[in-house]
């Protein structure tokens, strides 16, 4: 019965000590709210993104995954990207196109304009000997 008595004391202690420690918290009150951590190095916003950017983003995890606002500012920034390099493809292949077109059909020469050829040109009667 002694033992049992100081058992329910000992951890009447226990449970005391533990609520003033968290409920009291001394002079500073309650422990202040974690302030959610962060993506570290984001996408660089000076320059455009690269294999080694995308490679080297790791985001920070949360209490269920991943901060769904950093993944969805990264992608957004990466599809963004995507869709500029994609326009910029199809402009450069229509030129491309275009210019194989053109040399296909022979040179074009406005007129009034000198021929100028790139064969090695006649000697000039200075010249000879």
């Amino acid at each position: 019965m002694v033992m049992f008595l100081f058992l329910v004391v000992a951890l009447a202690v226990v449970v005391a000590a533990v609520t003033l420690a968290v409920v009291g918290g001394g002079e500073n009150g309650p422990l202040p709210e974690a302030a959610p951590e962060r993506l570290r190095d984001p996408l660089p916003p000076d320059r455009p993104v690269d294999r080694a950017d995308v490679e080297a983003l790791r985001f920070p995890l949360a209490a269920r995954g991943y901060r769904m606002a950093d993944v969805d500012d990264a992608l957004s920034r990466l599809g963004a990207e995507l869709a500029e390099r994609d326009a910029r493809i199809a402009d450069l292949e229509s030129a491309l196109a275009g210019a194989r077109e053109a040399s296909a059909h022979g040179p074009v020469r406005a007129s009034g304009e000198n021929h100028v050829s790139m064969d090695k040109p006649a000697p000039r009667p200075e010249d000879r000997p």
